[in-house]
This record gives structure tokens, C-alpha cells and sequence, in this order.
């Protein structure tokens, strides 16, 4: 009998890249992968615990499935499986709970996806500290850009996050093995393959760095793109900057979160640098790398964050060479230092100012793409969107939009860009 499995992910990238793996282990099992929604006999959910939030959307998402397939053997693993297996133990339906040790063999753990008396955890505290291998290839079948783990945990500790509990201590993958991952991604048709982690710009295997992996992956035919993914500012050593400047394949782009435009904030959050290290930084990367993206991560109502502390994250933002912003609004997180501290901003204040943080993102991001009005750029095409326009990304991460009936998923075009819409460039193939 074919059994079928459904899969659903909460969170950031690297989560969807262990969904892309154990979606494989569950197909190299004889599973028929269906789409979420349908009809299931097993259903597996990668979780997030950045915020209380998350966790409520797990619990909502499992419920739904059990609507639509009561007798589905449902397996919930991920960051809040690793911290919240007592409270996912009370949810009816729940048949296992497989923390972050252990979730990349969750296929090994079901014989057949038939429900339990009672929830099995697989859990334990001891996330190994090694670095590690993924035995199979992610199953990146319906997406153009392929994510590829190369980085797992973090040492960092900020105050509001609760991903080095959830994760564990940093560790990277062996560099063979994520070599072997690219070449069968390449040879299943990805161009361009995104490098994830938690904290990618500590990757070190064997005296290997980062840069070591991305020279590495240039060997690989077939991969045309190399995209880093969000990096720590700290941890981005010169040579990477100099050497994306040259290199055909690294994308000039860089996702560098800087959470606070404001030092005392950015201590209490327990940041390794200052504004002044971080401006020094971002204008280096643009005096070095031609036509080079920059994005960031900010948050807004932080504990202590006052009228004056989010003028300077408001400045920052828009006095820097920042392209664009992605706007969090700061959500207590049990489990962390920061939700002991003192001075709470009121809801509707840090509501109010994400408002402003996310227009003046947007006014950026349209400045930065208004830029390429009259330029050729090249585009790895994706998918068509609900207005019929077919979009894909330059290397520097413009979104950029043709109307055209040609199917042009996966393909590398050249397109002259003639405006610019709300979320996107528009322009004419060549």
C-alpha cells in the first residue's frame, strides 16, 4: 500500500530546508507526497518557537489537519517539539513528538502512520555539539531557488531569542556532504542554491570557512548562483566581502540584521557591535561590491525602546544604504532574558511604529529597484504570480516582473526594466 504524507512548515528558511529533506526520507520510504490540505494518512509539522505565536499556529495547524483527515498519524518536530513536548503531548491527535536531535530521521521512527493510544516523544536536552551530515537530497521539486543547510545552532544568546535552547550550540555540516547535496540539486535542475543556517558566518569545518564553501560550490556545474542567506554582521569576514566583488557566482547581496538603530538597545539586547560598527560596516560592503542589495531585520518595542531609541532606528534605516527592512514587532518570548526586563512598550505604540518602520521600507525598496529604469538586468525567472505576470530575482534581489505567455520557470533571462510597480520591477524580455 502507498501511504500518503502531507508536510507543513512554520518559520524561517532553514526550517524549510529540513522539510525539503525529510519530505525525501518519507519519499524514499514509498510515501506519495500530496499537498497540504488534501486528504493525508500522514502529516508532518516543522514548528517555530520565535513567538508565543508560532506555537498558537502549530496547535492551529494541527487541529485543521485532524478536521480534514481524523485517522492521519500526525508528527509534529521542529523548535517547539525541542522546548514545548508537554504542552503538544496534550493536544488530541498528537502520535509523535520528535525534538531537534533527532528530527531529521522522523521517517525512521514510523513503521506504518497508523494513530496512537498516546503521543511517543523522542526528545532529549543533549543536542550534539559535532558537526554533522544530511543523508538525503532535499526535495525542492516545486521551487526554483534551492535551500541548502550548511549551519545548525547558535552561541550568540541574544536576550530575545530562544533559538540556541531550541537548536542547540552551533555546529556546521561536513563540507563534502553539502557538496554532494549541490551537485544532485544541480543535476535535478537548480540554478541557484541559497545557503541557510542559524548563524552561517560561524560555518567552520576542518578549517574551513564560509568563503571556503562558497569557492567550493562555484566548482559545481550546473550552479550558476550562490545566495547567502541572513548573516550575523560580525561574522562577515573581509575577504568574503572582497572576494563577492569578483566572483560570478556569489550574489551580490547581503541580509545583515541590525534589530536596533540605537546602542543602549542594542546592548540590552546583548548585539556584539554598535551602530557606528554597523553603518562602517554596511558602507564598506557598498563602496566594495558594485550594485550590491543590502536588507536587515528590525524590531520594534524591544523592552526600554522610548520615542528617542526608535528615532534612531528610524534614522538608521533611512539615512543608510539599507535597501529594504523586514519590520518584527517584539513579542515577549518565555525562556529568554529579555522577558524579565522592565519598561515594556504598549502594544499599540510598537503597532504604530512598525507602521512607519515597514512604509519607509517599502519607499527603499521602490528608490533602490527605481534605480534600474532603463537597465538591463538578469533575471532567474520562478513562477507566475495572480496577475499573470511571470517574476523571478536578479542576483542583487530585485523582484522583477514580465508579461509574457512563455513559460520561463527556471530559466535565466535578460530584461530591460521600464517601471516600477508597488512590489516589483517591470520589464521587457530580451
Amino acid at each position: 500500500m502507498s501511504y500518503r504524507a502531507s508536510f507543513y512548515t512554520l518559520g524561517c528558511r532553514l526550517n524549510q530546508a529540513e522539510t525539503a529533506v525529510i519530505s525525501r526520507t518519507f519519499q524514499e520510504k514509498g510515501y506519495r507526497i500530496v499537498e497540504f490540505g488534501e486528504d493525508t494518512d500522514l502529516c508532518v509539522i516543522n514548528t517555530c518557537s520565535v513567538t508565543e505565536h508560532s506555537e498558537a499556529k502549530c496547535r492551529n495547524i494541527i487541529r485543521s489537519v485532524l478536521r480534514k483527515s481524523p485517522q492521519a498519524f500526525v508528527a509534529v518536530t521542529g523548535c517547539y517539539a525541542q522546548i514545548g513536548a508537554e504542552n503538544l503531548k496534550k493536544i488530541e491527535g498528537v502520535d509523535l513528538i520528535v525534538g531537534t536531535e533527532y528530527k531529521m530521521k522522523v521517517a525512521q521512527y514510523i513503521q506504518t502512520p497508523s494513530k496512537l493510544p498516546a503521543p511517543v516523544v523522542l526528545h532529549t536536552r543533549r543536542i550534539s555539539r559535532d558537526n554533522f551530515t544530511v543523508e538525503a537530497i532535499g526535495n525542492h521539486s516545486e521551487v526554483t531557488r534551492a535551500n541548502l543547510k550548511i549551519q545548525d545552532g547558535c552561541d550568540f544568546f541574544c536576550t530575545f531569542c530562544i533559538i540556541p535552547f531550541t537548536r542547540g550550540r552551533e555546529r556546521s555540516r561536513k563540507l563534502g556532504d553539502l557538496l554532494r547535496e549541490a551537485e544532485e540539486l544541480a543535476r535535478q535542475g537548480h540554478k541557484e542554491v541559497v545557503l541557510t543556517g542559524v548563524n552561517i558566518g560561524r560555518y567552520f569545518d576542518e578549517g574551513r570557512t564560509l568563503l571556503d564553501a562558497v569557492k567550493a560550490l562555484e566548482g559545481i556545474d550546473g550552479i550558476e548562483r550562490i545566495r547567502i542567506t541572513s548573516i550575523e554582521p560580525t561574522t562577515i569576514q573581509e575577504d568574503l566581502v572582497d572576494y563577492m566583488a569578483s566572483s560570478p557566482k556569489l550574489c551580490p547581496y547581503f541580509h545583515v540584521p541590525v534589530q536596533s538603530g540605537d546602542d543602549k538597545i542594542l546592548k540590552a539586547m546583548n548585539r556584539r557591535y554598535t551602530v557606528k560598527d554597523y553603518l562602517q560596516f554596511v558602507e564598506r560592503v557598498v563602496q566594495k561590491v558594485p550594485d550590491v542589495g543590502l536588507g536587515t531585520d528590525m524590531i520594534v518595542g524591544f523592552p526600554g525602546e522610548g520615542d528617542a531609541e526608535f528615532e534612531n532606528s528610524r534614522r538608521l534605516l533611512e539615512e543608510s544604504p539599507l535597501n529594504y527592512a523586514h519590520v518584527f514587532s517584539y513579542s515577549r518570548r518565555p525562556g529568554t532574558r529579555a522577558a524579565k526586563m522592565d519598561s515594556p512598550v504598549h502594544p499599540e505604540t510598537i503597532k504604530e511604529r512598525s507602521k512607519i518602520l515597514q512604509q519607509l521600507s517599502r519607499k527603499k525598496r521602490q528608490n533602490f529597484y527605481s534605480r534600474y529604469v532603463g537597465r538591463t538586468v538578469r533575471v532567474l525567472f520562478e513562477t507566475r504570480n495572480e496577475e499573470g505576470i511571470f517574476t523571478g530575482l536578479t542576483a542583487n534581489y530585485i523582484r522583477v516582473g514580465a508579461i509574457t505567455n512563455l513559460d520561463l520557470s527556471r530559466q535565466f533571462r535578460d530584461v530591460r526594466i521600464t517601471e516600477v510597480l508597488e512590489d516589483m520591477a517591470l520589464g521587457t524580455l530580451l
